[in-house]
């Protein structure tokens, strides 16, 4: 029983040695530079892998780019000081947040035509979709404040007070929470979806300014990139930090690709910092990218793996493309 028991920890250490050694094989390096160009900068991107979509919030108006042809398509016009985009693919609709005059647009997604607009609190800026009960969350910076309002009807079903100043924000419909950064307050607001009421705050010590945050749905794991150049793996169900690993300065955008185990802290100094979750208890760092300063923003294709990231301003901005 001993000898057996010695033999199933060592095929158990050597799966998990080859998973390791995989993960960090797995070298992300640049694929292709798409010009976008124009006036004003940019915010969020967001990656519709079904549909083959990468929206690009830029200025004023949403750039859209087909990611198998990595061509511009289309534009969503008329959205005044864009952050963020949020998809329904059930409903056919996108939504964003304008952040200038403190509104949602909503969009068909095929005609990318502007159906409505929704009053918001004050300078939306994170949004998302909710697919549980079909509602679109705004986080309003000024505001301190999230916005909710029916993805169907448009009608705002009401505003959450928030204890602090909003940053990125996911959603669990399984467990019925939205989960939300307030990067003045070094927490993490837990949202329960039915109620629409804050029901815990938790502090995210050792890390402080939180930016951006994902979510690993099947471990229920949150990974939060903070201003203190850490990103951490957060208990969703309790909140507790698990484990932290060490990010480069100037941290926004965070990711996690359920199928690979990666996740993603894309880092304004000019990289972006790739952890494998060994295990819901432990991830680490398997690449530091070289990308290019002032590429903070990404979203993830979860059908190919790559990321795209957004930098420059004016007739210099471009989306970058980097794949394994």
């Amino acid at each position: 029983m001993k000898t057996f028991a010695k033999l199933s920890i060592q095929l158990a250490s050597s799966i998990a040695a080859l998973g390791c050694l995989a993960a960090g094989g797995a070298e992300y390096h640049s694929l292709k530079t798409i010009p976008i160009g124009g006036d004003g900068g940019f915010d969020y991107l967001a990656a519709d892998a079904a549909a083959r979509r990468l929206y690009v919030s830029h200025n004023a108006k949403v750039v859209v780019i087909d990611m198998d042809k990595d061509a511009i398509v289309g534009e969503v016009s008329d959205t005044p000081g864009v952050h963020g985009i949020a998809i329904a693919p059930d409903l056919k609709r996108g939504f964003t947040s304008n952040g200038r005059e403190s509104k949602a647009s909503v969009f068909d997604l095929e005609t990318l035509k502007t159906l409505s607009k929704v009053e918001t609190g004050a300078n939306p800026d994170a949004i998302l979709y909710e697919p549980g009960r079909r509602e679109v969350y705004t986080f309003n910076g000024r505001g301190e404040s999230a916005t909710v309002f029916d993805a169907k009807t448009d009608k705002v079903v009401t505003t959450i007070p928030l204890s602090g100043k909003p940053e990125f924000a996911v959603a669990d419909s399984r467990a019925g929470r939205v989960y939300c950064n307030l990067e003045d307050k070094n927490a993490i607001a837990v949202i329960d979806v039915r109620s629409h009421k804050v029901v815990q705050t938790w502090p995210i010590a050792p890390g402080a300014e939180a930016t951006g945050m994902a979510i690993d749905l099947e471990h229920k794991r949150l990974f939060i990139g903070c201003h203190n150049k850490l990103m951490a793996m957060i208990d969703a169900t309790n909140g507790k930090v698990i484990a932290t690993v060490p990010i480069e300065s100037g941290v926004d955008a965070t990711a996690f690709d359920a199928k690979a185990q990666f996740a993603f802290s894309s880092n304004g100094s000019g990289t972006v910092t790739i952890a494998h979750e060994d295990s819901p208890n432990s991830f680490h760092v398997v690449q530091t990218l070289n990308t290019e300063r002032g590429a903070k923003t990404m979203a993830l294709d979860a059908k190919t793996h790559r990321i795209y990231l957004g930098v420059g301003s004016g007739a210099t901005f471009k989306v970058l493309v980097y794949g394994n």
